[in-house]
This record gives structure tokens, C-alpha cells and sequence, in this order.
């Protein structure tokens, strides 16, 4: 038992090394809000995928791709608007002359990091073209599925619902982000710093893999490892339940929701190099889970709270558990 223990502990730290190194080669290019960087690499590690929600133009498409840089993926963007159809993203069968046949013509979705920009300039019908990828790692076309490359990671990013040419995205489509996340506008001299990184280059296009895919396949298959107890369950389904039952929520907490939030925790944990999850873990990242899959009341709206803001509330009303082990 203390030798597996030991190893455990040696692992966590490989994957705790593994998460710096990242981080600290995005940070290169990206300048920004360090908590928001740290929400996505538990996306990343976990497989969680990500929804970021904010104004053109703050640095949202630069942080994907130099995460992609870094961890050695193979990249690809789509760039998501009106006239964007769902086989352009899933791929298509097209007649082939010379096998008289049709053929499978794999779409932009089959790589390893997809970057969906500004994913709810496009039609509901071509939104749904994640779903499967999403939740299956495949996409099926003409009655086939076809599995995604492995390790397989998304992140979206949408622009306020107020902007001209914007589509709501329905919420199956929310609750299959494990996490969101805002970096708003950043500090004077975070913004002076942009402009010295900007000044003579592009800072991404220098940036190097400092992982590979074998790496986050590992590093994913260390977070399944993370123990929770039995109280950390507890305290999930708490939250969940008190979700459901809100005054100020139409649509509370999903079973998925639940699932999402227990391996966010994990990923929380793995972070900060643990190989356990403690209650601060789940209070940390239950935000980034919750805040842009709960459907608030009219009465919410007419009070004038955000759904931030209701998470809030959900979770200061229940006790962070104590003696977990």
C-alpha cells in the first residue's frame, strides 16, 4: 500500500510538471486573466470542453491556439457563420469516378484541438453538427460513425447574444460544455504587455510543443485516478439538488452536470497537485460548470440577477464538507 501510494504521488507530480510547462509556454503568447487560463487547462486535462463567452477581440481565438501549440495537437479552426453547412463540419459523402462509389470526405471536426469561433453566428442545424463529436468523440454521416482522433478537444467561443448576427444555442447544445469561461478587458499593463509582445511578431507562431498526445492521453487517464470521497459525492449532489430547486432557476443541474463537475473537481485537484479532491476544489471550478448551463426564471430576469450570481447564491447555502479523507 505505501509503495502504490508513493507511486501515485509520483505521478501527480509528472502531471503537475506537465500542467506548468504548459501554462507557462502559453503565457508567452497569452496575456491575460491567470484564472481563466487555469479553468481551461482543467478543461484540456480532463477533456471537459470549453465554452468562452465574450467580446471579439480579447484574446479568446490566441489562447486556443497557443494551447494548441504547446501540447503538440493537431489544430484546426472553423470559423462558424450563417452560411456554414453541417456537413462542412462532420464531412460528407461525394461520388468518386474513378470507384464508382461514394466516399467519405472527413469535415474540418476531425482533428485533435478544434477551435469553434464564434460558434452561435451559425444556424441551429449546424450548431447540432457538434453534438455527437461532443459527447461520442464521432460523427455519423450517411448511417456510418466515424471516431474522432484521440486525445480529441474543443473549445467554442460566442459572442453576446446582443451582437447583430447571433444565434441563441440551445441548451442540449450548453450542457454539453463542461466549462465557460470570460476574460473581459484586460489591465493597463497586461495590455502593455500585449503591445510589446505584438510590436514585432506574432508571439504564438514561436511558441513550441512542450508535451505531445501521449501525454494528455496519460495525463487524462491520471485524472480518473483522483480520489474523491464519499462526502465530495455528497457534497455534489447537494449542489445539484439545490440547483433543481432555486426559485430563481427554469432549468437546473443536469445528471451530466453532476458528472461534469465531479471530474472538473478532479481536474482541480490534479492541478494543484493532488491527487485527492477537497471541498475548495468544488467550490473553485463549480462556477465555470454551472453558470452557462442554468435557465434562469423570468423572475430571475426581472430582479435583474445573472445566472454568476445564483450560482452564488446555490453555493454559499450549503456547507463545505469537513473530515473528507
Amino acid at each position: 500500500m505505501i509503495i502504490l501510494k508513493a507511486m501515485q504521488n509520483t505521478e501527480t507530480a509528472s502531471v503537475h510538471r506537465m500542467i506548468a510547462s504548459v501554462r507557462d509556454e502559453v503565457r508567452k503568447a497569452f496575456v491575460g486573466s491567470p484564472s481563466a487560463l487555469d479553468t481551461i487547462l482543467v478543461g484540456f486535462i480532463t477533456g471537459l470542453h470549453v465554452l468562452i463567452e465574450d467580446i471579439p477581440g480579447v484574446g479568446k481565438t490566441t489562447l486556443a491556439r497557443s494551447l494548441a501549440r504547446a501540447s503538440g495537437l493537431d489544430f484546426a479552426r472553423i470559423q462558424f457563420s450563417p452560411d456554414l453547412l453541417p456537413g462542412d463540419v462532420t464531412g460528407m459523402s461525394v461520388w468518386a469516378q474513378d470507384r464508382h462509389d461514394f466516399v467519405f470526405k472527413p469535415g474540418a471536426i476531425m482533428h485533435q484541438f478544434i477551435l469553434a469561433d464564434e460558434l452561435n453566428r451559425a444556424s441551429a442545424r449546424t450548431q447540432s453538427a457538434l453534438l455527437e463529436s461532443m459527447q461520442e468523440q464521432s460523427v455519423s454521416v450517411d448511417g456510418t460513425t466515424y471516431p474522432l482522433p484521440q486525445p480529441f478537444f474543443l473549445i467554442a467561443t460566442q459572442n453576446p447574444l446582443q451582437f447583430a448576427g447571433t444565434f441563441r444555442l440551445p441548451e442540449g447544445q450548453l450542457d454539453r460544455f463542461g466549462l465557460s469561461v470570460s476574460f473581459g478587458y484586460p489591465s493597463a499593463d497586461d495590455e502593455s504587455r500585449i503591445l510589446e509582445l505584438m510590436e514585432h511578431e506574432y508571439p504564438v507562431d514561436k511558441l513550441q510543443a512542450v508535451i505531445d498526445a501521449d501525454a494528455v492521453v496519460s495525463a487524462r487517464a491520471m485524472t480518473l485516478a483522483v480520489r474523491v470521497d464519499a462526502k465530495i459525492r455528497q457534497f455534489l449532489i447537494a449542489i445539484a439538488d439545490r440547483s433543481r430547486k432555486n426559485p430563481h432557476v427554469r432549468l437546473g443541474m443536469s445528471p451530466r452536470a453532476t458528472g461534469h463537475l465531479l471530474r472538473a473537481s478532479q481536474g482541480v485537484a490534479l492541478v494543484n497537485g493532488r491527487g485527492y479532491v477537497i471541498p475548495e476544489d468544488v467550490a473553485s471550478i463549480a462556477p465555470a460548470v454551472l453558470r452557462h448551463r442554468l435557465i434562469l426564471s423570468p423572475e430571475a430576469r426581472m430582479e435583474e440577477k445573472s445566472s454568476a450570481r445564483v450560482v452564488d447564491e446555490i453555493l454559499s447555502a450549503i456547507p463545505l464538507p469537513t473530515g473528507v479523507a
